[in-house]
């Protein structure tokens, strides 16, 4: 089992999951502007007794679904969640998912500076050799951020998503640690 710690940024915190994060997950659960962006698992509506679930499981560490919530550095409250899964331990891989929930909160940065803090915590504490992701190709924001980051698009499930009429790719990205090590040397200079 993974012990999470609380991780820093310049203005947000990675930090534990908290009974009291319900209120604004449920915020964004149900909003076809947020989960249209986000996995088939928000097809349906999420009743309370869902994000109930989903959060009970997360606080007792079921599964292999590890995760932090992206909190304000200052104040320590909810802007999203940024999570690890489908950890392969052999080949040192997990795949991960984020969510900026807050609508406010949205094209300030919150996103690529907690994969920043992420990845720092994947490659150099876990020392995982690749993160990867999957996005539909319709959400260019999150693309642009994970290009930003690092990731690199590795392939495409080609009409593999289906919305609002039309098929759409899901793209396949990924970043192992040695882009990551290159990455932040370039930061440094």
């Amino acid at each position: 089992m993974i012990a999470l710690p609380k991780l820093f940024g310049d203005r947000i915190v990675l930090r534990e999951y908290r009974l009291e994060d319900i209120v604004p997950m449920r915020g964004w659960v149900n909003d076809p502007e947020i989960v249209d962006l986000l996995s088939d698992i928000f097809l349906y509506p999420q009743t309370m007794n869902d994000t109930e679930s989903f959060l009970n499981a997360v606080l007792e560490k079921e599964g292999d679904h590890r995760g932090f919530v992206i909190a304000h550095k200052d104040t320590g409250l909810y802007i999203g969640q940024i999570d690890l899964f489908k950890f392969d331990w052999k080949n040192r891989t997990a795949e991960m998912g984020i969510v900026i929930g807050d609508k406010e909160e949205q094209g300030k940065g919150y996103g690529a500076e907690a994969i920043s803090v992420l990845q720092q915590f994947v490659f150099d504490r876990l020392g995982l050799n690749r993160l990867q992701l999957e996005v539909y190709e319709y959400n260019t924001a999150a693309i642009r951020c994970y290009l930003k980051c690092g990731f690199q698009e590795e392939g495409r499930l080609r009409e593999r998503h289906f919305i609002q009429g039309r098929y759409w790719d899901v793209v396949c990205m990924g970043i192992l640690r040695s882009d990551y090590v290159r990455l932040t040397a370039n930061r440094e200079n």
